[in-house]
């Protein structure tokens, strides 16, 4: 037996991996005191009231800055940073190339010329200049073309919560768009764009409400289509591979028999070529038929297990709503990351730069603060996703092994979170751990990439690109056997090795099963997404089409498509980890019982159909012979 140990589902609950627990909580708590410090330091009060380019903290005092002429003012009165030139972004730095100054309001309407901002700071009270040049000397003085903000000056209103005066009107970042999107040479498209998103975005957000519901509708029904969908795929591949070689076969013959075609050196080179794809295409239609014929009573497996999956959804509605909660929770994170990483990007102490303005930098180890804050940004992350796939395992098996469907926890989702929580977020912590200790290599390699592209040899280019080629790949292999693992252990209670040593056992054993779902199962699925995202599509066609006010709606339903395309994944990506939590259960039932008094099948009805259909294949074909035999023999 290639595994000794007993299964013993649901029996009993145990505290799994807490060193990796404490370890978890203790970097936890490192994020925390990264946030402590730049609040600290000032950095929280500079990122939300502003501070001008002489460091000066808008709506306070302010301390001198050595060398700075302009700083320690008392800008009580003074509550908005306000740029003389808010368009012109440095791309490269990522920040505003113009001076910043703190002002008592921000401009309401478009100011043309020097005597409007002079007439503006006279009635408002607020002076759009620099601090040593006086209203009055905003038309005499020299100094008002360096000075003064570059007009005409755009009509600007204050961001919520951050005090920073940003221009209404969207050429300016229409401007900014046109610095990224290179590619685009006629500026005007560009802002006809932009002009397209904003006016149609009531049927945006409709489409992107309809993709919703066609993720959840899908998810409902796919068992009931699950059979012909597979019976279709199979004939438009079989159809597909013989199309194409027959084409090509008959475009070589065509080209062999013609004279003419073959005076040149081009169309002998063409007709090499021809040869070439048609041998490769031969080759490729008979081993699809293969492995058709080989993986065919496979299929019924798959098909078994989405129709059951089906009926969890069902029983487990809750399931659906999955997505969301992780989405919502993903989102808070994100939200504090990107806040506390704006704190770091004001942290430090006061530092004149070349041009007499004032940064504030790090010195020493705290400098390097930052990169403990990209690991936790991915950490943390990857400890969400397998939450996720934990709180789905736990209430899935709670589904398949109890055999009084009626006998189901009120809520199994819950009661799997409960389980999560009390038992086994050690296992979370440090199956997300192997996952970011392989993805942060991988991203330092792609980084290393786009720093030196065009720059390396071509060999250095083929290095780095197989290094991360092979990471990847490490990565999707970990994350599935990951999956599987806390399947294990939302079973058995045990730790995340053993669990992932005991499901790696249970899926080599069945290798060609898990080879026909993953194959199958996940075209099926594909399919699906590209069914709403073209449903999706077909819609914002319509709805777009009759608008005619819009010149260009291109993209618009690129936007809809390809939140389409996002929302299904996510729903569908549920469903497919319901599979593979079903097909682990079903294979640990099929191994440790056999229907017999006290060995009595824990799966359900349409399963039972497979594994009696299974049983009199085996016999018809001889017990013990071949792949199938070795598969069924714990049957």
């Amino acid at each position: 037996k290639s595994s000794k140990r007993e299964w013993k589902p649901l029996e009993d609950h145990s505290c799994t991996d807490v060193p990796w627990l404490l370890l978890f909580i203790l970097f936890c708590i490192g994020m925390g005191f990264i946030c402590g410090f730049s609040i600290a330091t000032g950095a929280a009060a500079r990122l939300l009231s502003g501070y001008d380019s002489y460091g000066n903290i808008c709506g306070q005092k302010n301390d001198k800055v050595e060398g700075i002429v302009n700083s320690g003012l008392d800008l009580t009165h003074k509550k908005y940073v306000f740029f003389l030139d808010p368009c012109n972004i440095d791309l490269v730095h990522q920040k505003i190339k113009s001076i910043a100054l703190c002002v008592s309001a921000c401009p309401r309407k478009e100011l043309k010329t020097l005597a409007d901002i002079q007439k503006f700071a006279e009635t408002n009270g607020s002076t759009l200049c620099s601090y040593e040049l006086q209203p009055s000397e905003y038309t005499t003085d020299p100094r008002a073309a360096k000075l003064c903000p570059k007009y005409p000056v755009p009509e600007s209103a204050p961001i919520p919560f951050f005090h920073r005066c940003a221009p209404v009107n969207i050429s300016c970042y229409a401007k900014f768009a046109e610095a990224l999107i290179t590619f685009v040479s006629d500026s005007s498209v560009l802002h006809r764009l932009i002009s397209g998103v904003m006016t149609s975005k009531e049927i945006i957000m409709g489409l992107c409400l309809l993709s919703l519901v066609l993720s959840m509708i899908l998810m409902v029904i796919i068992r009931y289509i699950s059979r012909v969908l597979v019976w279709i795929l199979t004939i438009l591949v079989i159809l597909g591979s013989l199309g194409g070689t027959g084409v090509l076969w008959w475009l070589y013959a065509k080209q062999r028999l013609s004279a003419s075609a073959l005076e040149t050196q081009i169309a002998k080179d063409n007709l090499q070529a021809l040869l070439i794809y048609a041998i490769a295409a031969t080759v490729f239609t008979v081993i699809l038929f293969l492995i058709i014929l080989i993986m065919r009573k496979r299929v019924a497996l798959t098909i078994a297990l989405f129709h059951v999956a089906g009926k969890v959804f069902i029983h487990l509605p809750l399931l659906v709503f999955q997505p969301f909660w992780t989405f919502f929770v993903l989102i808070l994170f994100w939200t504090y990351w990107i806040i506390v990483l704006l704190f770091l990007g004001t942290t430090g102490s006061p530092v004149p730069n070349e041009e007499g303005f004032v940064e504030f930098r790090m010195a020493g180890p705290l400098k390097y603060m930052w990169w403990y804050h990209v690991v936790g940004l991915v950490w943390i992350s990857e400890f969400i996703l397998a939450c996720q796939q934990m709180t789905v395992a736990g209430a899935v098996v709670t589904y398949y092994f109890t055999r009084e469907k009626r006998n189901l926890p009120f809520t199994p989702i819950l009661a799997s979170v409960n389980r999560l929580v009390c038992y086994h977020l050690g296992t979370v912590a440090k199956g997300s751990l192997i996952i970011t200790l392989v993805k942060i290599p991988r991203m330092i390699l792609m980084y290393i990439h786009t720093q030196l592209k065009g720059k390396e040899n071509a060999c250095a280019r083929c290095m780095l690109k197989a290094c991360i080629c092979c990471l990847w790949c490490l990565e999707k292999c970990l994350t599935y056997l990951n999956q599987n693992a806390y399947t294990a252990t939302a079973i058995n209670s045990t730790n995340f090795c053993t669990s992932a040593k005991d499901a790696f056992v249970i899926l080599v054993e069945n290798a060609l099963r898990v080879a026909a779902i993953n194959t199958v199962g996940d075209f099926m699925l594909f399919l699906g997404k590209v069914l709403i995202v073209c449903s999706t599509g077909l819609a914002g066609i319509m709805l777009l089409n009759y608008q005619r006010d819009y010149t260009i709606w291109v993209l618009p339903l690129i936007i809809v498509c390809l939140f389409a395309f996002l929302v299904a994944h996510c729903f569908l990506s549920i469903y497919e980890m319901v599979v593979d939590v079903l097909f682990l259960c079903f294979a640990i039932d099929t191994k440790y019982n056999d229907g017999s008094p006290g060995r009595e099948f824990y799966m359900d009805k349409v399963l039972m159909e497979f594994v009696e259909n299974s049983r009199k294949s085996l016999k018809e074909a001889g017990r013990g012979g071949g792949a199938e035999g070795r598969e069924l023999k714990p049957m």
